[in-house]
């Protein structure tokens, strides 16, 4: 079981810079601890002029491949799950994503930018979200805000997680956020 505290998760509506705060967190953390091994990834938009056009995965050592797209037509893509207006690429995500994922004695920090609708089509990536929060390492990871006052099941198990501390994200904290959690998470790793 984690130690309550070590599971961090930022949620707020889309938009509000929950991947923008999670990158700051990390770049701080690497600038004052550049030894420090951290694993995981974000997911980034991908726009056309004003218009979102999609989701990259970006590992933390700059790897980059599809998540999800509203201009992908393949004869491969017309069977890939769907949310919303987007077409998501579940063997793409997985080969970048589930190596990240893996448990390793040296990791000192996970980063799982998100944990949404679309990451969990892919029914190996839940199971590994667990082991890491399960391994008592520490993690700082995103999930969505629940529409219509639901949340998805995996996400509900993540937030309702003894160790895992909720973070709700709004124009007016974020800063103030990125400093708590940082904070929050230099602690941590000073007294692993």
């Amino acid at each position: 079981m984690a130690a309550p505290g070590k599971c961090f998760l930022v949620t707020g509506p889309p938009g509000v810079g929950k991947t923008t705060l999670i990158i700051r967190v990390l770049e701080a953390l690497k600038q004052s601890n550049p030894s420090l091994k951290i694993q995981g990834f974000y997911t980034r938009e991908l726009r056309e002029g004003a218009e979102r056009v999609g989701f990259e995965v970006v590992t933390l050592d700059g790897r980059r491949g599809p998540l999800a797209s509203t201009t992908i037509s393949s004869r491969e893509s017309q069977r890939w799950p769907n949310v919303g207006r987007y077409k998501v690429d579940v063997s793409s995500f997985e080969s970048l994503a589930l190596p990240e994922l893996q448990v390793k004695v040296d990791t000192d920090l996970f980063i799982i930018d998100e944990v949404g609708k679309m990451e969990l089509f892919s029914s190996s990536f839940f199971p590994a979200v667990l082991r890491v929060l399960e391994s008592n390492i520490p993690l700082l990871a995103s999930v969505p805000i629940p529409k219509s006052g639901r949340d998805i099941p995996g996400v509900a198990r993540l937030k309702n997680h003894p160790g895992a501390t909720m973070c709700m994200l709004n124009t007016s904290n974020r800063d103030a956020m990125k400093e708590q959690i940082y904070s929050n998470l230099i602690n941590l790793l000073q007294n692993q």
